[in-house]
């Protein structure tokens, strides 16, 4: 299994995906995907030095090429996105399927304005909501947990509050 652990997070790597994800999803290496990141030398090294794992930050065309190769990798590897609308983007435009993975994980999202609150340090706009929806009837289930042990429900449970 090439995949083992998807995520999105606004802060993409720091200690609890490392320690506390690594824990319940065992991984040799962590790809974090974002073009900002990916383009900026100061902000992909930072994320490197975060991970004792072998880390990529890579832009999104970048992963689109690589994907394929991703896949069928010996190394086992936590995908992440800052947003749900580059996650949208690699699971529905871009039809990545991540082995047997069906659920993506929805860590820390900061409070904005317009930003609706679903919990501790989980807010999402409307635009992320629509990447949501978009991801589940790609056919995966979204969950919202800061650490394993936190969940606070699913995107049945708060769909609602979009619109859906």
């Amino acid at each position: 299994m090439a995949v083992s652990f998807v995520r999105i997070d606004d802060r993409m790597i720091h200690g609890l995906i490392t320690v506390r994800w690594g824990k319940e999803y065992p991984c040799d290496g962590i790809i974090a995907i974002n073009d900002k990141a990916a383009n900026n030398p100061i902000l992909s090294e930072a994320y490197k030095a975060a991970s004792d794992k072998k880390t990529f930050v890579w832009t999104l065309a970048h992963f689109e090429q690589v994907k394929d190769k991703v896949l069928n990798s010996a190394t086992k590897y936590f995908v992440i996105t800052k947003n749900p609308q580059d996650m949208k983007q690699i699971l529905v435009d871009m039809a990545f399927k991540p082995g047997d993975i069906k659920t993506i994980i929805v860590g820390p999202g900061n409070d904005r304005e317009n930003a609706i609150k679903l919990g501790d340090n989980q807010s999402f706009t409307q635009a992320e909501g629509d990447a949501f929806e978009a991801i589940e009837k790609a056919g995966y289930k979204v969950e919202f947990a800061l650490l394993p042990d936190q969940h606070i429900g699913s995107w049945d449970k708060f769909k609602s509050r979009f619109g859906y």
